[in-house]
């Protein structure tokens, strides 16, 4: 996020360069960057005559090339933007001799999403020697993006309990987009200054507070056996909106990460925080479920996971419901 930041405050003071290779796992970034040159770099008069966008699918590198060399019209510079350029894969090493040579009236932006340069060829090479930009947007891992919901809340002025930065995470996944749409749409019926709750989600969003893996997750660390069925008979009248495998997967995940914790030494919360790359603010709650599951019961219970998890598959289980395939999993990680 601080290198987009400073890529988008060299921008703005005009520092541009002549190629802009927009490329990784997370398109959330990258277009972000692209729509910000898109809309700025030119002002509108100039737009309609040397503002291009093309589409990877539609155009050959020499369409690119030859759109690139041309001379703006009444103006300092053009921009020619290449969207979806991750289509041209098979042929993204012909612009090299571009990239050598690049003309320096043109900005040229290349969106590459899901996909990198090898560093070891020769556009990679050309584009670092010649004053090119290579921008590579990484990939969230799930422990990461509840803090970077929190850091761009701040930003505009909001703030959100980690809970409920926990609750967004758990039903959108790591997809930033998607994430960012949900948070604006709060942002329409909340004021500057709200701090974003469980609550808030659940009424807008449509994510109950009460039934959802996060609190599943916290019932069976407790060994809450009420509240963990409740919660397990809602998916099992629910489950387009609650799938197995993903509750799976977060049990999985959660299990892993206690038999990490056993064999921690040091157990104070801010180790324990920084090892298993948890918000502080759940720490308690990873703490009691050690306690509640003794090593030997966390590595019994991950094998039981594994099994379940190639069930929810539909192997070996294919007509046994979700919910009761849940209720059974349960009754042998509590029992």
């Amino acid at each position: 996020m601080d290198d987009v930041k400073q890529l988008v405050s060299e921008i703005k003071k005009g520092n541009l360069k002549p190629v802009y290779f927009l490329m990784g796992e997370e398109p959330y970034y990258i277009d972000k960057i692209s729509d910000y040159i898109e809309k700025n770099v030119l002002d509108e008069a100039e737009k309609g005559f040397n503002q291009m966008v093309l589409y990877g699918r539609d155009v050959s590198i020499d369409d690119i090339v030859s759109n690139a060399k041309r001379y703006p019209m009444m103006a300092d510079r053009q921009v020619v933007i290449v969207k979806e350029a991750q289509d041209l894969s098979r042929t993204i090493e012909k612009l090299v001799q571009y990239a050598e040579n690049p003309q320096p009236t043109t900005v040229l932006v290349l969106n590459y999403k899901y996909k990198k340069l090898d560093k070891r060829k020769a556009l990679y090479k050309a584009l670092k020697k010649n004053d090119g930009l290579i921008f590579e947007s990484k990939k969230l891992y799930d422990n990461q993006v509840p803090d970077w919901i929190r850091r761009v809340l701040k930003g505009q002025g909001y703030d959100i309990s980690p809970k409920a930065a926990q609750m967004l995470v758990e039903f959108l996944g790591t997809d930033l987009s998607k994430v960012t749409n949900e948070l604006d749409k709060l942002k329409i019926v909340l004021p500057k200054g709200t701090q974003i709750t469980p609550e808030h989600i659940e009424e807008n969003i449509g994510i109950s507070k009460d039934y959802n893996n996060f609190e599943l997750r916290k019932a069976v660390g407790d060994r809450n056996v009420v509240k963990a069925f409740k919660i397990i008979k809602y998916f099992g009248d629910n489950p387009k909106d609650n799938p197995m495998v993903v509750t799976v997967a977060l049990l999985f995940n959660f299990f892993s990460q206690l038999l990490h914790l056993h064999g921690m030494v040091d157990k104070n919360p801010r180790s324990v925080s920084q090892a298993l790359r948890i918000n502080p603010y759940f720490v308690n709650e990873y703490l009691t479920a050690a306690k509640n599951y003794p090593m030997r019961k966390v590595s019994a219970v991950i094998g039981l996971l594994r099994e379940f998890d190639v069930k929810s598959k539909g192997v070996g289980a294919n007509a046994t419901p979700q919910g009761d395939l849940l209720k059974e999993l349960l009754v042998k990680i509590l029992g």
